[in-house]
């Protein structure tokens, strides 16, 4: 059974703290300021005030960037279960893979062209890894 995250679901200071998560992820990950910006389709200035830590800082965001912050948080859970080590669990989306999917890229790369498709097919694949179905 699929839920659909709805925005109003969410306080302003819930969204504040998944972006955060999903930012200290990416930054773990090795993604660029840029990449995690196109992998959570938010702004420079959201980034910049996301990592600030200004705890007065609230932002609204909508079901996509939502859903985006969730695939982070689960394709994170995922690493976490099929690799024992730290280096793999933070390493793994900056890895080359020869993956069909991935063809040599590394899944951040996928991740970070932007689009909700290839956010999902990484989580896909980095789930399966871990023997979850498609």
């Amino acid at each position: 059974m699929t839920v659909a995250i709805q925005a109003h679901d969410f306080s302003r200071e819930q969204c504040v703290a998944g972006l955060r998560a999903a930012l200290n992820i990416l930054d773990k990950w090795g993604a660029s300021s840029e990449q995690a910006c196109r992998v959570l389709r938010i702004s420079r200035s959201t980034y910049t005030r996301a990592r600030q830590r200004d705890s007065q800082w609230s932002v609204g965001l909508d079901a996509d960037q939502l859903q985006r912050i969730s695939m982070v948080l689960n394709i994170h859970a995922a690493l976490r279960l099929v690799f024992d080590n730290p280096e793999n669990v933070y390493g793994f989306p900056s890895m080359e893979n020869r993956n069909e999917f991935f063809n040599g890229r590394a899944p951040l790369d996928i991740m970070a062209q932007g689009d909700m498709i290839s956010l999902y097919e990484t989580f896909r694949r980095i789930d399966a890894l871990r023997g979850g179905q498609w």
